[in-house]
């Protein structure tokens, strides 16, 4: 795809559902899109589109060994692609929606290409930010997913019409749902019993 981005911007409490659509439709033909989150915009495309992978890896020019995530959208969507114990899921349950990036083990419905090599594990998501929460509702299984910070910069973008500017030549879609905040998402290993901080975010974390 990417012969041309369109660029769909809805409202952020209440998005359309004809415009989404449109996005939906991008997506199933096999688009790369961004779209906001709590944590800045991320770039996403279905977890079965076998380029999508790659294409997302070019565009944050990421090496093979970078982990992508899967954006979910709810619990129940999340622990069919992880295994969750009940230490877990009681854990997980406090904390999403939130600002939480989790490593679990990787369920058999992740396709090995995405595992972590010698982990078999994945990072996954769950966002309170409503307009992917919507967008999330029209399909079965998560979005893959990485943020959209610029190369040679920290921070994520968080602005739709900049990102519309600067990546249409490499994107099918820009869903623009108004500014998102750009503070990173606190990630947790929790591949053992107890949960282990990787990066401190906005999310807060408690043992």
């Amino acid at each position: 795809m990417a012969s041309s981005c369109k660029y769909i911007s809805v409202h952020p409490d209440n998005p359309q559902a004809r415009l989404l659509e449109q996005v939906v439709d991008i997506l199933k033909k096999g688009g790369v899109i961004a779209y906001p989150t709590e944590s800045g915009y991320a770039l996403g495309c279905l977890l079965d589109i076998k380029d999508g992978a790659d294409r997302i890896r070019q565009i944050r020019q990421l090496d093979e060994k970078h982990e992508l995530t899967l954006m979910c959208r709810d619990l129940s969507n999340l622990s069919e692609y992880a295994k969750v114990g009940n230490t877990q899921f009681r854990y997980l349950k406090n904390h999403l929606p939130g600002p939480y990036t989790f490593i679990l083990p990787a369920s058999r419905e992740v396709p090995k290409r995405l595992q972590a090599p010698k982990r078999k594990t994945i990072g996954l998501r769950v966002t309170p930010n409503i307009v992917t929460n919507t967008l999330l509702s029209y399909f079965d299984k998560p979005l893959l997913t990485a943020t959209l910070i610029p190369q040679g910069e920290s921070q994520p973008m968080t602005d739709g019409w900049t990102i519309q500017e600067e990546y249409s030549h490499c994107l099918d879609a820009v869903l623009d749902g108004g500014f998102s905040g750009f503070e990173p998402t606190t990630i947790i290993d929790f591949t053992e019993e107890e949960p282990v901080l990787v990066r401190q975010g906005q999310g807060e974390f408690i043992e």
